[in-house]
């Protein structure tokens, strides 16, 4: 059976989606052809409002409508405690712990060579000017405990201890090649509050 022309775009586009296969695509843009117009209108504005208002914070790069994200201008975090992190899917997973009161430092990936992300494809330069220049007394590396969060971590131990500042990182009691994103929120809580030196 020929599939519509608009259906066809739809469910391609939606196939490009993370972890949305086509038939998955398919049965969301079937369900959006269900809607009545006004949903899917403010649907369409949804997205769009997305990518026109929300940007990079300018200090840690976690996502906000201002200059600065809310964590960075909250005057109640801690400022001395950086967590460097991944992506903004950890920055709203360590939030929902409720267990970490510092501020972030978003990576926007990790080390992985064979993917050809390197260190000048992450945000590392400007970690480091971070550090030289705020007040910063205990950086943790809460990345992925997978092989690329493990090579990132050590690759930025290495680049940030001549600041003699404290680094820690995730402790091992999460599992290997899990991910902080799906990890659950009592088991992010228990991981910051016995997070480890390096």
């Amino acid at each position: 059976m020929q599939v519509a022309i608009p259906l066809q775009i739809a469910i391609e586009e939606l196939s490009k989606l993370p972890s949305v296969g086509e038939k998955t695509a398919q049965r969301i843009a079937l369900h959006l052809l269900s809607l009545d117009e006004y949903n899917v209108q403010m649907l369409a504005k949804s997205l769009i409002n997305l990518k026109e208002k929300l940007h990079f914070c300018k200090r840690c790069y976690n996502i906000t409508e201002k200059e600065f994200c809310e964590i960075c201008e909250n005057p109640k975090r801690d400022s001395n405690l950086i967590c460097v992190v991944e992506n903004i899917n950890d920055v709203i997973s360590i939030e929902k712990s409720n267990e970490f009161n510092g501020l972030y430092h978003v990576l926007g990936g990790v080390l992985n060579p064979l993917a050809g992300i390197g260190i000048e494809d992450i945000r590392i330069k400007e970690l480091v000017k971070r550090v030289q220049i705020e007040k910063i007394d205990e950086i943790f590396l809460a990345l992925n405990p997978d092989t690329e969060g493990e090579t990132t971590t050590l690759y930025l131990t290495k680049v940030l201890k001549p600041f003699g500042k404290k680094i820690t990182k995730i402790p091992t009691g999460l599992p290997v090649g899990g991910d902080l994103e799906f990890t659950d929120r009592a088991t992010i809580g228990r991981a910051i509050l016995s997070r480890v030196e390096v």
